[in-house]
């Protein structure tokens, strides 16, 4: 009878240590899986914005309009990050050409550094 004790109470032990264990990496796994789906919005939102970029300013044959300007600058702001947004700001008030080109790159390079991060 006192062996069986000892075995029931040794299975009980091991059971709430095994239910420990499991719920503690079922939470370092959900964690996980935020910051995962964290990385892709950010992902996505610089791929949206750089693909808008190319499609209205790059590969556009005429000034761009205050309706691109205001969607480009949306989705700019969409990325809720204070750096690119700045790099942003600056590429739009460039005055002359090496200025635009050299902010460009910048602003590229920022984004180019947010994806997969």
């Amino acid at each position: 009878m006192n062996r069986l004790k000892v075995l029931i109470i040794i299975l009980f032990a091991s059971l709430v240590i095994s239910n420990v264990f499991f719920t503690v990496k079922y939470f370092v796994v959900i964690k996980e899986i935020d910051t995962i789906e964290q990385k892709q919005r950010i992902n996505s939102d610089v791929l949206s914005f750089t693909r808008l970029f190319v499609d209205k300013v790059l590969r556009g044959n005429k000034e761009v309009s205050f309706e691109d300007r205001l969607q480009l600058e949306n989705s700019i702001r969409a990325l809720k990050d204070k750096d690119a947004f700045a790099c942003w700001e600056k590429f739009t008030k460039a005055t002359d050409q090496a200025e635009v080109q050299s902010n460009f790159y910048e602003l590229f390079s920022l984004l180019l550094g947010k994806i997969g991060k």
